[in-house]
């Protein structure tokens, strides 16, 4: 297969983490059989720096004209003082907007070796955690209508969803859980929204195509209550927008290893823009001790979700629990006492594991 991928190394870490990235896909497309063609595109921090603005239109199209993105971070306080609407960060909702994505995908994984790090009891955890938050992301209260009365005495956010911005993103999790436990748990609020019986209706027609995965679902207030009661219950959770943006955090924050953490933005077709969650940490930029995991797992994904290379994205999850088993550790997973080694000796000790 030949993959186009535009790179959005952006700002701080983001240069270091992608580079490794980078690295191993390169090794999974010689292991493979695969070629792939990268195109590097300016975004964030850097493109203010360069050209004014934070997404220029030429960065859009060459992500747009790519098979997928892969990003590494935006942001960081050298654009603190620029305006509001020219901040590093509006490159992200540039580029999801523009591109069109409107589907969060954001798993969540204890892995043995860093259980010590998760703020939940060993009882809670030692069957492990391994779960995917589907989040929809261009709908509901944050796109509905907003504003205030004349006075400034009252305000009010609209919520709402269509049939058709529910089926898609539905059927996004039910192919999601095909490919793992085949379990969708739907998060809402059916007992007070009606937008939530809405989503409980058309989940549960769309739920027929998917014969093959249990659907269950949850009031998000439940919901936010197992996640740390019993986690295991979940493989994907499904929910509209808001939910997702509070349940995801609450996910990434269960496992303990923020820089562990990868994400996915899709749309309707094969094209995501892929990302870690983490921040751009400028106070190490360029030291050669970020964590470059996440974003190789978010490559990972990209493999799964982009291009349907099944075997090529599990090689590098097996990869890289395969470096976690034998102690290889970054200094922001590395418990007191253990040995740390860099950016690009945690790339390479991944990439070798590639089989």
């Amino acid at each position: 297969m030949n993959m186009n991928i535009a790179l959005v190394p952006g700002d701080g870490i983001g240069p270091d983490i992608v580079r490794e990235a980078v690295r191993v896909l390169d090794k999974v497309a010689e292991v493979y059989g695969h070629s792939i063609s990268y195109k590097e595109v300016d975004a964030g921090g850097v493109s203010i720096d360069k050209y004014g603005i934070p997404l220029t239109d030429s960065a859009l199209e060459t992500a747009a004209s790519s098979d997928a993105v892969l990003l590494g971070a935006v942001g960081g306080p050298k654009w603190d003082h620029v305006p509001g609407n020219l901040r590093p960060e509006k490159a992200l909702l540039g580029l999801r907007s523009g591109l069109g994505l409107f589907c969060n995908l954001r798993p969540a994984v204890i892995y043995p070796e860093l259980a010590d790090a998760s703020p939940l009891k060993p009882s809670v955890i030692s069957e492990g955690v391994d779960l995917l938050v589907v989040r929809e992301l261009t709908g509901g209260i944050y796109f509905g209508e907003k504003g205030r009365n004349a006075d400034g005495s009252e305000a009010f956010d609209v919520m709402k969803y269509s049939v058709k911005e529910i089926e898609r993103i539905a059927k996004k999790a039910f192919e999601a859980a095909r490919l793992r436990k085949k379990h969708v748990t739907l998060v809402d609020k059916a007992n007070v929204l009606e937008t939530s019986r809405l989503w409980r209706e058309t989940v549960s027609a769309v739920a027929k195509e998917y014969s093959d995965v249990d659907l269950d679902c949850m009031y998000v207030d439940n919901a936010s209550m197992q996640l740390v009661r019993d986690p295991k219950h979940f493989d994907v959770l499904l929910t509209e927008n808001m939910f997702g943006d509070i349940l995801s955090d609450e996910a990434s924050m269960i496992t303990g290893s923020i820089g562990m953490l990868a994400s996915a933005s899709l749309r309707d077709d094969s094209f995501g823009m892929y990302e870690p969650i983490h921040g751009s940490a400028p106070d190490i930029a360029g030291m050669n001790i970020a964590n470059p995991v996440a974003t190789i797992l978010s490559a990972a994904m990209m493999l799964r979700y982009s291009f349907s290379l099944e075997k090529e994205a599990r090689a590098i999850e097996n990869a890289v629990a395969s470096a976690l088993s034998d102690g290889v550790r970054t200094r922001d997973i590395a418990a007191t006492g253990e040995a740390a080694i860099g950016t690009a000796e945690c790339g390479s000790e991944i990439l070798r594991r590639i089989r």
